[in-house]
């Protein structure tokens, strides 16, 4: 016997848990790595790229790993494979499969079964059946399958829920997995029932042990992981395992592992977020759903969330600048109009999340939503990832126009290269939603959108946005310097900010200040080997007319000659943003300032 799994992930630095699970647990119950194997791919990748590669493995037996975003993909191959391996027993398996598993047989032919809900224990039990009888096998005896008999299709008794701990550890090595995300689940299954998700259709929750989960943290520890993303559904739905946890990675942090967990908020407890507050920064990031703050859409999807608890408990997280904060949005909730998205947005972005991901709701076979989606007249594509054209409260035209600023967020927020122009320019505006509408809309009017920009042509964009609207130039200059010089010590500046020439008296102060060599143990600590001249070019000086650290940190835009000094080797593990120094008293000939 020969068997394959096969995953096709959105992206290269994705893996995927599910096939390394199944992998893992056959493996250990008796069958042989010459048996099993698995590959993965991405969707970005060539269609016969991939069917040849799965071919030249010539399995006798293939288990596709289906989600919404791969589906049709693997349905393209799959249907060439059944082709040019007509003996080969073609398998599909995931979320995407598991709730109409008997229409998808039914309409795709040249699949012989299905794994429905957690395969672990399925997959291997249908190894050991085709390695005893082959492709004839008697597979409907088998538990959590719809396999087809000759024109039959036929489904078996639900299997049982797993044992967490029965679930074997994926990773005995991590050969392949360099600079990719490692994921790990310490639980499966959410208390809560959002209508819009799947994790509602099954409430049950069930843990891993924590002396497992220890041991197997430690074992991420040891290898120095990039990151660990936990795929825990609400992983602090539970207090204890919650803190012993978060207990365990920060006695045994190593200053390297970076932890990712999926919160909710406003469960977080006094001990979870003092706690939290303790922890290295880049220890830990929060991926935290808000959807809405539309008290109505809220009650309508069955959701237990209190929004004035969840904005208290955010802030407190962010205190301390430790941890990367991602809040969510979803477009197309039942109740939610333009108006109130819009009041949702704000909200959220007045929470200062790290990153804001602006989400269209995609309505997932078998959630409660799908079965209200005409009552709420939810219209979404026919096809994967069914994605909402529009609702009773947001016509079509309005979630295209959501669309720019979904855009906007993710090219001027999240990047986190504008922080300054872009802290500068809302404050512009009635509101932040208004500010990225109003970008979004000189994109599209300028025809940037499906082009490829540079990060020097955004802010070249963003420098001519500004022009458009009439702001002051002279402060743009300068906001977009500083954003520049934060990030990396430019080699070329964009095209608005070429002749800028430094004076020979600047020049002179600068020659005198690294060449102090008690301000460089002051200020450059980690200098010393170097000459003077090796640290003027590693590092930069610029000149300000304006006290942007005030503005960054208050909000509040002061006239002030200003030095800052950026330090290229200290970087803000959350921001990547160099460390920068008001240096405006060292620097000599402060009265030649321009």
């Amino acid at each position: 016997m020969r068997a394959l799994l096969v995953a096709v992930n959105a992206k290269y630095i994705h893996s995927n848990l599910g096939i390394y699970s199944l992998y893992a647990y056959s493996i250990q119950k008796g069958i042989s790595p010459e048996e099993l194997t698995y590959c993965e791919f991405t969707i970005n990748q060539n269609l016969e790229e991939i069917i040849g590669s799965i071919y030249e493995e010539k399995p006798d037996l293939i288990g596709f790993s289906c989600y919404i975003w791969n589906i049709e993909i693997i349905k393209k191959v799959s249907r060439e494979i059944r082709k040019i391996l007509p003996q080969c027993m073609i398998w599909f398996g995931g979320p995407e499969v598991s709730y109409d598993g008997k229409a998808v047989l039914t309409s795709a032919r040249w699949i012989d079964g299905i794994l429905l809900g957690e395969g672990e224990v399925s997959f291997y039990e249908v190894l050991c059946c085709y390695r005893e009888k082959g492709y004839d096998g008697d597979y409907e005896r088998i538990a959590g399958l719809i396999v087809r008999r000759g024109k039959e299709i036929i489904v078996t008794p639900v299997r049982e829920r797993a044992v967490l701990d029965e679930v074997v550890f994926p990773y005995q090595n991590l050969e392949g997995l360099e600079n990719r995300i490692i994921y790990y689940e310490s639980s499966r299954g959410c208390p809560y029932g959002c209508d819009y998700c799947l994790s509602s259709v099954e409430k049950e929750v069930s843990f891993r042990s924590m002396d497992l989960v220890k041991q197997e943290l430690q074992f991420f520890l040891d290898k120095e992981v990039p990151q660990v993303k936990f795929v825990d559904r609400t992983f602090n739905c539970n207090h204890q395992h919650t803190i012993d946890i978060w207990r365990y990675i920060f006695e045994h942090d190593n200053g390297v592992t970076n932890f990712h967990f999926e919160l909710s908020a406003d469960l977080l407890t006094e001990e979870e977020i003092l706690l939290a507050q303790k922890f290295r920064p880049g220890l830990a990031q929060f991926e935290i759903g808000v959807q809405t703050t539309n008290q109505k859409t809220i009650d309508a999807i069955n959701r237990k969330m209190d929004i004035e608890v969840l904005r208290s408990k955010v802030m407190r997280i962010r205190e301390k600048r430790n941890i990367h904060q991602h809040l969510d949005l979803i477009v197309g909730l039942p109740y939610e109009d333009m108006h109130s998205f819009q009041k949702s947005f704000c909200d959220v972005y007045e929470m200062k999340p790290d990153q804001l991901q602006v989400g269209f709701l995609k309505v997932l076979k078998g959630s409660p939503l799908q079965m209200k989606a005409e009552d709420y007249g939810i219209v979404y594509q026919s096809v994967p990832p069914y994605e909402v054209l529009y609702t009773r409260w947001i016509s079509y035209d309005e979630v295209r126009e959501i669309k720019l600023v979904e855009e906007m967020v993710e090219r001027y927020y999240n990047s986190m290269q504008f922080e300054a122009a872009v802290g500068y320019l809302v404050r512009q505006f009635p509101d932040a939603f208004s500010f990225y509408y109003a970008l979004g809309k000189y994109f599209k009017r300028h025809g940037y959108f499906g082009q490829q920009q540079s990060r020097l042509q955004n802010y070249e964009i963003l420098y001519d946005f500004s022009a458009a609207h009439g702001f002051d130039l002279g402060l743009m200059k300068e906001l977009m310097v500083f954003d520049l010089y934060v990030r990396e010590n430019l080699k070329k500046e964009p095209d608005f900010l070429q002749n800028r020439e430094i004076s020979s008296e600047r020049k002179e102060c600068l020659y005198r200040f690294y060449q102090k060599e008690d301000i460089i143990k002051k200020y450059l600590p980690d200098y010393g080997k170097y000459t003077w001249k090796q640290c003027m070019r590693m590092t930069h000086i610029e000149w300000f007319h304006y006290d942007i650290p005030a503005l960054l940190a208050k909000g509040v835009l002061k006239e002030r000659e200003m030095v800052l000094l950026f330090n290229y080797a200290k970087r803000n593990p959350l921001s990547h943003q160099a460390e920068y120094i008001i240096v405006s008293n060292e620097i000599q000939c402060m009265g030649k300032l321009r």
